[in-house]
């Protein structure tokens, strides 16, 4: 048992100062003057923040890239950079090389991390179509591996598959029945490009189908500004579209230079529910940029810190109350995931996932599903590889 005690409480919602109490992997209790029992450690958190764990639901786990051939590939995510990150729960896919990376390989990679210490899932599929399965079927991928909530897929992009509206709608029904049936989101994660159909495609479906809105939920949507206003359209029928964090150099928050605080005022005024909003960082993915021809021109790998360097320059240099700008990491992302509320919140009998932030939301403390894996900013758990 651990019990932190005289904490800040954001969970999200501002709780004013309380006493947590873990038991095992889930929280226990949470008011004032808890008590633990015998052997139960306590954390004193006068002073800090007390938060949920960050949800980051869009992770390369085992490396993304190769656009610029084999020597390209990014490496696999380390557990000690998941911590680091103050994430506690992750989302794994593959990106455009679903011919060196497997399906197979990705499921092994998040039950590793979840044997190491965080929760983690999965999507199947990747960029193209036939979407790679481990079963040989979306549907059953979905409806039987525990770790797949839903199908990734790329539209309006040079890599893409150019999918008809058709197999759209089918591959968003199939998904969409999967997760009825297994009892998941079953959701179709949209990787936008940068092609003129925007999302003219998903509109299309919604129109001619009853399809919910909910299953449709683009990522990169904040790749350009007409894309970014055409993902707003989604937003304000019901939908979750996904932003894509900034890269701060070396987790440093530029000064007053982030454009993702403008874009979310700009939701704002348009009324956009906030709450159909989430951030997610591509990490250990690779950016890239390409000429007027299409050849690649420049690339790199980026670093999931960058969620936790996002979510303080929302509050030091964007003027969001905490409370608000912690829902797009927590939240947010697990009701669209329908975790919601096993994970996303400080609530009784929510797993124990918690950051502990000290002044100028520095990160502190990681417990993950009740285990401290960081601990006055010092690294307690790595991952089986790593050097200690």
């Amino acid at each position: 048992m651990i019990l932190i005690k005289n904490a800040d409480v954001y969970a999200p919602e501002h709780l004013g100062i309380k006493d947590v109490l873990i038991c095992g992997a889930q929280i226990e209790a949470v008011g004032e003057g808890l008590e633990g029992g015998s052997g139960c450690r306590i954390i004193d958190a006068e002073g800090k923040k007390l938060t949920p764990g960050l949800i980051d639901r869009h992770v390369h786990v085992t490396g993304g890239g190769g656009e610029g051939s084999f020597h390209t590939r990014t490496p696999q995510i380390q557990l000690s950079s998941v911590i680091r990150a103050g994430i506690t729960t992750l989302v794994g896919l593959l990106g455009t090389d679903d011919v060196s990376r497997t399906p197979e390989d990705l499921i092994a990679k998040v039950k590793a991390l979840k044997e190491e210490g965080i929760s983690a899932y999965a999507l199947c599929g990747a960029y193209g179509v036939p979407s790679p399965a481990i079963t040989g079927s979306i549907k059953k991928d979905i409806a039987f591996i525990d770790e797949i909530l839903g199908l990734k897929l790329a539209v309006s992009d040079h890599r893409a598959p150019n999918i008809s509206t058709e197999e759209l709608i089918r591959l968003a029904s199939d998904v969409r029945t999967a997760g009825m049936i297994s009892g998941k989101c079953g959701c179709v994660v949209l990787h936008m490009g940068d092609g003129k159909k925007m999302l003219s495609q998903v509109f299309e479906a919604l129109e001619e189908t009853e399809i919910p809105v909910k299953t449709f939920q683009p990522t990169h949507v904040n790749r350009n500004h007409e894309l970014f206003l055409d993902s707003l359209k989604l937003a304000k029928l019901g939908g979750t579209i996904d932003l894509t964090c900034e890269d701060f150099p070396h987790g440093l928050i530029e000064d007053g230079r982030d454009p993702v605080i403008g874009l979310l005022e700009e939701a704002r005024r348009a009324g956009v529910p906030m709450e159909r909003m989430t951030l997610s960082s591509d990490g250990q993915g690779s950016w890239s940029n390409y000429d007027e021809y299409g050849n690649l021109v420049e690339m790199g790998v980026t670093d999931v810190g960058n969620m936790y360097a996002q979510l303080r320059s929302l509050v030091l240099n964007g003027g969001f109350v905490l409370s608000e700008a912690l829902s797009f990491f927590t939240s947010n992302p697990a009701k669209a995931l329908e975790l919601f509320p096993k994970k996303g919140c400080i609530a009784p009998g929510a797993d124990a996932d918690l950051l502990l932030m000290g002044e100028a939301l520095a990160l502190d403390t990681v417990i993950a599903r009740g285990r401290v894996m960081m601990e006055a900013g010092e690294l307690l758990v790595k991952g089986t590889y790593e050097t200690f």
